[in-house]
């Protein structure tokens, strides 16, 4: 449990300064290895390969983000801290870490905004969730 808060209340700070610099400084990026290690290489890569993607839904304006990992496409609810990926349940839930590299892509993705924005109208909802859910249990 001690790791992933460390982890977590670290990346939110580190979150805050990528949030008014749109940059990461060399101090923060040796801080992400550092934390992260290996998820940090796969969430960047993520982050500079446009595989973060923000759909938004019209006219609701529901949002979902998505990471397109190694596998498949991964459905995260950023508010609530999800991916639907297997590493966030073996773990992330058994609090082994904090986050799976999806999850930490999507964080730097959003702070740096740097990610693809996808507009779908609202009936695309159901169909696309579907799809997404249908990864997850496939991975």
């Amino acid at each position: 449990m001690a790791v992933s808060l460390h982890e977590h209340l670290s990346l939110e700070q580190i979150l805050r300064d990528l949030r008014i610099s749109r940059e990461i400084s060399r101090q923060n990026w040796q801080r992400l290895r550092q934390l992260f290690g290996d998820r940090f290489d796969k969430a960047w890569r993520l982050v500079t390969e446009n595989r973060v993607k923000k759909y938004v839904f019209k006219p609701s304006g529901r949002t979902l983000w998505v990471a397109i990992g190694q596998h498949a496409e991964y459905l995260i609810y950023s508010n609530a801290g999800y991916c639907s990926c297997s590493d966030f349940y073996f773990r992330v839930l058994d609090h082994e870490k904090a986050y799976c590299y999806h999850l930490l892509a999507q964080k730097l993705a959003e702070a740096l905004k740097h990610y693809d924005v996808i507009e779908e109208e609202d009936e695309a909802y159901d169909t696309l969730l579907g799809i997404w859910k249908a990864y997850s249990v496939a991975d």
